[in-house]
């Protein structure tokens, strides 16, 4: 009898699959956490404590604003294109001082502030024909009697 030909088993190339994929997964994740660890995390800024100070004062602001007994009223006449800011009787004979700042969120070149300068009925108007039609906002950062204050509105202008 004759024996057929022996051949030589044949070799899988899955083992090798396999160990190439383990491989290169865990070059992979190498190069991430090289990148990782080279990458520079600031969440803090150098003088973050003196940040954190302005935002509790501006924080005590708004509340102090809030609690007064009336609202300040933010009013804007489209027929007559005037903006009418009118602050509380609460603050009637105190030095009222700040600033009224508007700000264009779509055009920074926009922006601008004007001194708070309230009449004896501490009501003060400004005319807006000269601003450009959109949105707006209007903060209100004023002191009276010692004590900030600050009001943030939103205004659409036609």
């Amino acid at each position: 009898m004759t024996n057929p030909a022996i051949s030589p088993p044949k070799r899988s190339v899955w083992p090798y699959a396999i160990v190439t994929v383990f491989v290169l997964f865990a070059l992979y994740i190498g190069s991430m956490v090289y990148q990782a660890m080279q990458t520079d995390v600031n969440l803090v800024s150098a003088d973050y404590y003196q940040k954190e100070l302005a935002h509790q004062q501006r924080m005590d602001a708004v509340a102090r604003t809030a609690a007064l007994p009336t609202p300040v009223q933010v009013r804007h006449d489209a027929t007559s294109r005037r903006l009418t800011l009118q602050l509380p009787a609460a603050l009637a004979g105190q030095a009222v001082r700040g600033q009224v700042h508007f700000f264009r969120p779509s055009n920074q070149a926009l922006d601008f502030a004007l001194p708070l300068q309230p009449a004896a009925d501490l009501q003060q108007s400004i005319n807006t024909s000269k601003m450009a039609p959109g949105f707006w906002r209007v903060q209100l950062d004023f002191t009276a009697g010692g004590q900030a204050y600050f009001l943030e509105q939103n205004l659409m202008l036609n």
